[in-house]
């Protein structure tokens, strides 16, 4: 990236803007644009960029501070040689020709801006050589300087010029001014760069931030360009890898609040100082204390206001009840002034008059240089608390700072461990990947492994995982260190989960609760994912009882939201969709209660899935819409196919084919994925071939589910995966009817046993397909019966819809002409309500070619039948036989047969005869 794009960065729009107005101003429409924006935010760079890409004379000024009261200054830097201008009409004529220097500027050739130029007086006329040249360019930057008489004339030139071809750009830093705000015909508001603008800001000057570290400068630099720029070069390279650094303020920053802090008096430097020392949002009476000035309000209110005026401190939002650093920088650079030594006092004294026990842990910390046992300690037992409370954030961050303080490097190096644990407990998966080299680094402990195993687990790498935890148990003696055995345990129960490995998810938690104790975290988030793998091994009665036996002793909290996600994701593979609707949304939430953001995704997965089951189709886009901030945020890649499988369903079934095209890249998965990313994936994939009729791609789509290490993986869990029926489907309609059957047959014995009413539906309505292309109509008819009345009483609207839309296509099939219009009536009317166009245009299709509505009789003899009518239009739009059949439900002879009558009705030789013959019917 070149320098000037990298200081255009999150100014793309605003140049665009501007570049608008020249082009009007090209056109003789002269115009006045306002650049507004803080100090730093980028104005200069803006003009520049401008400069540099405008073609046609530009010409630049500048206001200063000590010149504000200079008449004309401004105006003289653009046009050399002033003189004496006879005052603003005058000057404003000198500015206009600038941009036509060949026409006639009296001062007072216009007396008002709406006045008509004669002829040939003012700028070119139609037809002149010169009507295709560039406007002029004016820029006038750091316009809250300039003089009152410069900035009126420059508006003058503008109003009473009309036809010039003149733009004048003025940046500012606040538009008060009356002559700003009155003249402006364009406006641009340069705002802070956002978490993303910041990040490719510092990979165009060759930083890599993770998420995390670009947030956090983000906050400390308020989004201002010029601060981002100034920490990337001054602070060391190696700062931005480092695990939640002590950011330090711009030497510039430093420089400007030492300024403004000597010139306050000696008690309202003592404020600001206490201020900086205890951070943003403490109160008053606090801050008063730290710097000695007792509670009187007398005196108080006086050193606050000269505080507040420095620009060093501020008020809170309620007035004079909070009082705080203006911004991170501006505290950074407060307490780099203070000294070392200074800053360390007011630390341990603000230790004592805070009630909160991690700003008193902070604050002790920064107050300590040196290796510290029992603060060390002390951080350790506050992080473990807010660990096991959800603030998984806050228990990283106090787990760094002990690993800093602690002197015995087996001790420090198993918290810095255990500080990367707790980050991506955070959520913060993409941070915890930058430290990576930093803790291989570290001795090899069984708990190293298992922390990179679990992130392995998250970032969706199954090999990496399975082979770091391996090592981990291989090293780890359960007699002697049973929290890290617990752990690591814990591990594999979320690893199992990915594989979709029921047997062994059990038995993983069952070892990890062993190995914790009854109490234990660890206990309740293996208890909280175990009823996962009952469910799978067919115990879902058992795993029902264990989550409302889970949920009693643990009513709040963290650990309640793995409980409420894990019995949401039970119940929606039970049917039991209002319940897992409702648990599944209490397991989003990760503020109020604290929680974890993987637990979160997986809850939001699974609630888009419930959401698109019961038709509530924009919800689910809701929902997954509002979860893919948190995906790109935390890097949990794991969770990210089964989100978008709901997204694709959703567009597809709409005809949505840009917005399928733009979301499927997510979710795609590999086969060296997780198979839990591996199955919505192929999901996905089969139900989008399905919408198309494009059953050859169904099969290819689900092809994977048949190998041997999907056995394990989908067929435990009947309700949980609904692909069996959809190969059925697939296989009668590409003719392998022997081979459906065989297919079908332990699929439908596995739900027989323990699958819920859906699955069973669902398989019902394939055993009817297949029945129908042999020919036994009386089978389907009972098989898409059972199919139906399993559905009724359950909120699956989109699965009753398309069990009557194939039934319909069965019934058609078999002549049953009248009964099949009555079965896609009732789909169509689904669909429609649902938004599901492809499906509706396909139930049109079929009743179409059914011919109900249009008895033959009333028909005349030379015309094509419905399903002729339907045969040839899907030829014509570029089907070939075979696709044509699938979308019809027919055979590939009963396809040919029809088009051999349509080419001698119409007296059509090819499909592009044929085609064309249609095109001029339409």
């Amino acid at each position: 990236m070149s320098d000037e794009a990298a200081a255009l960065t999150g100014r793309d729009r605003a140049l665009s803007t501007l570049e608008r107005a020249l082009g009007r101003a090209a056109a003789a429409e002269p115009g006045f644009a306002v650049v507004t924006g803080g100090a730093g935010t980028g104005k200069t760079a803006l003009l520049s960029a401008l400069a540099a890409r405008h073609t046609g004379p530009v010409h630049r000024s500048a206001g200063v501070s000590w010149e504000s009261e200079r008449v004309f200054g401004v105006a003289d830097q653009l046009v050399r040689g002033l003189g004496d201008p006879s005052g603003i009409p005058g000057v404003a004529a000198r500015i206009a020709a600038l941009a036509d220097p060949g026409a006639d500027h009296p001062g007072d050739a216009r007396r008002t801006g709406s006045a008509v130029a004669e002829p040939g007086q003012d700028g070119p006329q139609a037809g002149d050589p010169d009507e295709a040249r560039p406007a002029t360019l004016l820029l006038v930057d750091d316009a809250q300087w300039a003089d009152e008489e410069s900035l009126r004339a420059l508006v003058s030139a503008v109003r009473y010029h009309p036809t010039a071809r003149l733009l004048v750009v003025a940046a500012t830093r606040s538009t008060d001014r009356d002559v700003l705000r009155q003249a402006t015909t364009t406006v641009v508001h340069l705002p802070a760069l956002g978490v993303r603008e910041v990040a490719d800001l510092a990979a165009a000057r060759g930083v890599v931030l993770s998420r995390a570290m670009a947030e956090q400068l983000t906050r400390h630099t308020s989004g201002v360009p010029a601060h981002v720029v100034d920490l990337l070069t001054e602070v060391p390279p190696d700062t931005w890898r480092r695990f939640d650094p002590r950011l330090p303020a711009p030497g510039a920053v430093v420089r400007r609040v030492a300024a403004a802090r000597e010139r306050c008096s000696a008690p309202a430097r003592r404020l600001v100082d206490a201020a900086a020392v205890l951070g943003q949002g403490a109160a008053v009476r606090d801050v008063a204390m730290l710097a000695g000035l007792g509670d009187g309000p007398g005196g108080l209110l006086d050193v606050a206001d000269e505080a507040c005026a420095s620009g060093l401190v501020r008020t809170g939002p309620r007035g004079l009840t909070e009082l705080g650093p203006t911004d991170p920088m501006v505290r950074a650079a407060v307490l780099d002034t203070l000294g070392h030594a200074a800053a360390a006092d007011l630390c341990t004294r603000a230790a004592e008059l805070v009630d909160d026990p991690v700003q008193q842990a902070r604050l002790l910390v920064a107050a300590t240089p040196v290796p510290d046992a029992a603060l060390a300690d002390r951080l350790d037992t506050l992080a473990a608390d807010h660990a096991e409370e959800g603030a998984w954030g806050v228990a990283a961050s106090l787990l760094s700072d002990a690993g800093r303080l602690t002197e015995d490097r087996l001790v420090r190096e198993r918290r810095m461990t255990r500080a990367v644990d707790a980050l991506i407990g955070a959520g913060d998966a993409l941070g915890a990947g930058a430290l990576v080299p930093e803790v291989e680094g570290l001795r090899e402990t069984p708990l190293r492994n298992a922390v990179l195993g679990y992130l392995a687990v998250v970032r969706g790498r199954p090999a990496e995982a399975q082979a770091r935890l391996d090592r981990a148990w291989r090293l780890v003696n359960p007699d002697r260190d049973s929290g890290v055995a617990a752990v690591i345990a814990q591990r594999y129960v979320l690893h199992c989960l990915c594989r979709c490995r029921a047997e062994d998810l059990v038995t993983w938690a069952d070892r990890a609760m062993a190995l914790a104790g009854e109490h234990d975290p660890t206990t309740v988030e293996a208890a909280a994912i175990r009823g996962l793998g009952l469910a799978g091994t067919g115990r879902g009665d058992e795993a029902a009882a264990a989550y409302s036996e889970l949920a009693d002793r643990v009513p709040s909290g963290a650990q309640w939201q793995r409980i409420v996600m894990g019995r949401g994701w039970l119940g929606l593979g039970r049917d039991a969709l209002d319940d897992a609707r409702t648990d599944l949304e209490l397991g989003v939430p990760t503020t109020v209660l604290g929680g974890s953001t993987r637990v979160s995704l997986w809850a939001r997965g699974w609630l888009a899935r419930t959401q698109f089951l019961t038709g509530e189709w924009d919800e689910a886009l809701r929902t997954v819409h509002a979860a893919q901030d948190v995906l790109d945020r935390s890097g949990i890649a794991v969770t990210g196919p089964l989100l978008h499988w709901s997204a694709v369903a959703v567009h597809a079934l709409r005809g949505e084919w840009d917005a399928v095209a733009a979301t499927m890249h997510r979710v795609d998965a590999g086969p060296r994925d997780y198979e839990i990313m591996q199955l919505p994936s192929c999901l996905a994939h089969a139900l989008v071939a399905e919408v198309k009729a494009d059953a050859a791609g169904v099969l290819r789509a689900l092809r994977p589910l048949t190998k041997r290490w999907a056995h394990s993986s989908v067929d435990d869990e009947p309700g949980r995966w609904p692909w069996a029926d959809m190969y059925a489907h697939a296989l009668v309609a590409e003719g392998r009817v022997d081979e459906a059957d065989t297919f079908l047959l332990p699929h439908e014995q596995r739900a027989t046993e323990r699958g819920p009413a859906s699955a069973r539906a669902r398989l019902r309505a394939a055993r009817g397909r297949i029945a129908a292309g042999r020919g036994d109509l009386g089978e389907a008819r009972t098989a898409f019966g059972d199919a139906l009345d399993l559905l009724e009483g359950l909120p699956l609207r989109y699965d009753r819809a398309r069990t009557e839309f194939i039934h319909g296509q069965v019934l058609r099939r078999a002549g049953k002409r009248k009964e099949a219009d009555d079965a896609f009536t009732a789909a169509r009317e689904v669909f429609a309500a649902l938004g599901a166009v492809t499906y509706v245009e396909r139930c049109d299709r079929e009743t179409k070619a059914g011919g109900v509505r249009a008895p033959r009789s009333e028909r005349d003899p030379g015309e094509l039948t419905p399903q002729e009518q339907a045969v040839s239009r899907l030829v014509a739009q570029g089907m070939t036989n075979r696709e044509v059949a699938a979308e019809l439900y027919l055979s590939t002879k009963t396809v040919q047969f029809h088009l051999t009558r349509v080419y001698g009705k119409l007296g059509v030789r090819s499909r592009s005869e044929l085609a064309a013959r249609l095109g001029g019917a339409d």
